[in-house]
């Protein structure tokens, strides 16, 4: 089940977002998020009334999340969102991304926003293949940006105009 996220469900994403702070790079952060700061996110997220929605499997455990964020400050970026999915560990390459972003796809149209935006540490075939499917265009590549577990990471940035403004 796809449903919006609670302000309860910030401990099983924070374990399920520590994974991948502590052995990948899908983020840069390189210290465990509490599920205190994972609750202050949820509310920020919410607060720019953008949509933040979670997958729960049969016992009601949440199995994976994606969610959109401001892409920057300014106000002549409002139309434009970064869009993030994490699958917990046990939970990948089975469709899940899949649907949480076709989800969140719908929600973003549906508020009318412009432009997604997604930045995907490189090398990362499964997630490049998840956004391509969406029809996410590769837009730009930054060498060596980020510096994690003794090497230099290389990011890639896709987008999709979801919407067309007048």
């Amino acid at each position: 089940m796809i449903r919006a996220v609670k302000y309860t469900d910030a401990s099983q994403l924070a374990d399920i977002y520590n994974y991948y702070v502590m052995f990948g790079t899908a983020t840069f952060e390189t210290e465990a998020v509490s599920a205190d700061e994972m609750a202050n996110r949820i509310q920020k997220i919410e607060g720019n009334s953008l949509p933040w929605i979670v997958a729960e499997d049969q016992r009601g455990s949440i199995i994976g999340y994606a969610y959109a964020s401001k892409w920057k400050e300014r106000h002549a970026y409002r139309h434009s969102v970064e869009i993030t999915v994490y699958l917990d560990k046990n939970h990948r390459s089975q469709g899940l991304g899949s649907k949480l972003y076709a989800a969140l796809f719908a929600h973003l149209k549906s508020i009318s926003v412009h432009v997604a935006i997604a930045g995907i540490a490189l090398p990362n075939e499964t997630s490049i293949a998840l956004h391509e499917k969406f029809a996410m265009k590769k837009v730009a590549h930054f060498a060596e940006v980020g510096n994690k577990f003794g090497k230099w990471v290389d990011v890639g940035y896709w987008q999709l105009v979801l919407n067309t403004m007048k």
